[in-house]
């Protein structure tokens, strides 16, 4: 059987370091950031912090349903993050633990809401550009890589 088609680009790298203070929102935060100092996009390197909420998409169930979006309203220490935001759009997923030690995760949506702070290092891939386009087989905007 034939392996799967890989696409990939190797490049240098340029790292960014971010601290986000409370209250900011992480994916828009993020979003502004590479707006502004990262037009090609970045990856997460490593994050960890504290948030207030955090709204995800969780994992496909059984059944195949892959859209549940809850919205978690605590306090959580953020285990990691990980994901790329680039030209067309933003794909992270966060691991998150409670009071109780409990760890969970998902896709980020929306509303990871800063509580103390968050640190987060970025990874700049010079030279080239990471996007985002539909994919027919996963029905999902997926990563796309374009030399510049």
């Amino acid at each position: 059987m034939a392996s799967p088609r890989q696409e990939g680009q190797s490049s240098s790298l340029k790292v960014h370091m971010l601290r986000l203070t409370p209250g900011q929102e992480v994916k828009t935060s993020l979003e502004e950031y590479v707006a502004r100092e990262a037009k090609n996009g970045v990856f997460v390197m490593t994050c960890c912090g504290s948030l207030t909420s955090a709204t995800l998409r969780l994992a496909a169930n059984e059944e195949g349903v892959t859209n549940k979006v809850k919205t978690f309203k605590q306090h959580f220490e953020v285990l990691g993050m990980s994901g790329t935001v680039g030209r067309g759009g933003t794909h992270l997923h966060v691991s998150l633990s409670d009071h109780d030690g409990r760890s969970f995760g998902g896709h980020v949506v929306r509303d990871l809401v800063v509580f103390t702070t968050m640190e987060i290092a970025l990874g700049e891939p010079t030279g080239l550009a990471l996007g985002r386009s539909a994919d027919a087989a996963t029905g999902f905007d997926e990563l796309t890589l374009t030399k510049v």
